[in-house]
């Protein structure tokens, strides 16, 4: 039987080895920023030790790492958009883009057997395989390019195209598709498909919908910081500098799965009044032909919903509340020591029931505020490489606040924005001259990497529809004159009029070095 080790102490030897490769990679430039809960010899521990793997991920995250922090040194940014389709990416850097986003609900909606609306309900291998063909198609663009360019002389290299086709990749990773195995088996899918950068959110699993008009269901602060952990752990496993972006969509959040986490209670609600459960309230609305949105919006009044916090301050006078504010601000008291504190301060108890609000789904109900993302944010930070807080309507004030309170506790911290194809800024505050500074404006907050994640369900289908009813109506002779004309007029060509953008070159390339020829430009 083959052995692995020749005996125990050249096991230890190994491992020792493997130990202190991890720590000092750990102090690199690229990694030195991140705070583990875990030590170099877990890892290394969980390691196939002596058969090391270069992934392709990790050079790209280390490109995209130095990219934009660039940027950040600067006070720019990089402006993409969302695509699952491989020829469209090969156009982004002609345009000077510099990443390519594959979102996963731009998968579901297009390359999903069964599509559908933005559920995370796809196969968790799907926005991977996507992500996959993209590399394959850069790698083939720079391997048809590099061939091409060595089939010429030095000065016929100068007019024919030099681009870095090999963009880094930032995918959707959702909220990990399931549990914590799930999500470390999602993020090595990721690596080795050759993806640089992953986000993974707070949004609760199973319950991302957005139907009556209702906000997101978060998890609670311990769930999320696990599943970011899980990755953490993913990637130093696999020795991969893949970067981690930490988006957290509790801006504007409606509820919440769990109240195991003392972090998230001040941010609960709870009826402050004796009033039936919402679940009943929903039945009974059912007999009177009332709406959701309806009883919800009455139940809510009836029962006086508030935080605990707000309950007290509805009972204490103004220096009792001063008085308790100063013994739970800013610190982790769970519901149980506010209700004590607050008692013994104000001498009475306070009427909440974070119960009684519960959906029939089991969600708590949840108010959002800027402090519960910044505090979210910034707990998720250290285990992460950037930072995102959803924000579908940006408003002005939110937007400072939150970028400029975290960046006060990690001054470098790089950001992310994503920008809704909804949302009409200059119908919310913004003015025009605002709409065209926003970019640059939010670059100088650290929001180094912008993107418009579902461009294709806009732009590329209006495209299309205009594309088809122009053909329909003109025929080969439109398409002609105002698609091929264009298009071969702006084509690139070598010195003989071939076009450079196709595999040709790469094909005959093959073809020679198979038959023994050579296929570069001798001196």
């Amino acid at each position: 039987m083959a052995q692995k080790y020749a005996d125990t102490q050249s096991e230890i030897d190994a491992f020792a080895a493997e130990v202190k490769e991890i720590q000092e990679w750990w102090q690199t430039d690229r990694q030195k920023h991140i705070q583990r809960p875990y030590t170099a010899e877990s890892i290394a521990a969980l390691r196939n030790i002596g058969f090391k793997i270069e992934y392709p991920s990790s050079v790209q995250g280390r490109k995209l790492w130095r990219m934009l922090n660039e940027h950040n040194a600067r006070g720019t940014y990089d402006l993409t958009f969302g695509t699952t389709d491989p020829l469209i990416a090969k156009e982004m850097p002609k345009a000077g883009v510099q990443t390519v986003y594959v979102s996963g609900a731009l998968c579901g909606l297009s390359q999903a057997a069964w599509p559908g609306a933005d559920h995370a309900d796809y196969p968790a291998d799907l926005v991977p395989s996507v992500v996959k063909r993209i590399l394959n198609t850069q790698l083939f663009h720079d391997q048809r390019q590099t061939q091409l360019r060595m089939r010429y002389s030095e000065e016929d290299r100068k007019s024919l195209e030099n681009l870095d086709y090999m963009l880094p990749i930032v995918a959707d990773a959702d909220m990990g598709f399931g549990t914590l195995t799930g999500c470390m088996k999602l993020a090595r899918s990721f690596v080795e498909a050759g993806v640089a950068m992953i986000h993974i959110d707070d949004l609760a699993l199973g319950l991302k919908k957005f139907t009556n008009g209702e906000g997101r269901s978060i998890v609670s602060t311990k769930e999320y910081l696990d599943r970011l952990t899980t990755v953490r752990m993913t990637f130093d496993i696999m020795g991969a500098d893949t970067m981690l972006l930490c988006r957290c969509d509790s801006d504007n959040a409606e509820f919440i799965t769990s109240v195991i986490d003392p972090r998230d209670h001040p941010y609960v609600l709870g009826a402050t009044k004796k009033v039936l459960s919402f679940n009943q309230a929903l039945d009974d609305g059912k007999q009177t032909d009332k709406d959701y949105l309806t009883v919800k919006a009455e139940w809510k009044v009836a029962a006086g919903l508030m935080t605990f916090d707000d309950a007290v301050k509805s009972i204490a006078t103004e220096e009792q509340f001063s008085s308790y504010m100063s013994e739970v601000s800013d610190k982790i008291v769970a519901l149980q020591g506010r209700r004590a504190i607050a008692k013994r301060i104000t001498g009475q108890e306070v009427h909440f029931d974070w119960e009684l609000p519960r959906l029939p789904t089991g969600q708590y109900m949840w108010q959002w505020c800027t402090k519960a993302v910044i505090d979210r944010c910034v707990l998720a930070a250290p285990l992460g490489d950037v930072t995102w807080s959803r924000q579908d309507k940006p408003n002005k004030k939110d937007m400072h606040d939150f970028h400029t309170s975290v960046r006060k506790v990690f001054p470098d911290r790089l950001f992310a924005f994503g920008y809704t194809g909804a949302y009409e800024y200059t119908k919310n505050g913004y003015t025009q001259e605002e709409v065209e500074s926003f970019p640059a404006d939010i670059a100088k907050m650290g929001c180094v990497w912008q993107v418009q994640p579902i461009w294709a369900t806009q732009g590329l289908s209006l495209h299309a529809k205009e594309f088809a009813e122009s053909f329909k109506k003109g025929g080969i002779a439109w398409y002609m004159r105002d698609v091929a004309a264009p298009a071969r007029a702006k084509m690139a060509t070598d010195k003989y009029g071939k076009p450079q953008a196709r595999g040709d070159y790469l094909a005959d390339a093959f073809f020679d070095v198979v038959a023994g020829l050579d296929i570069i430009e001798q001196a």
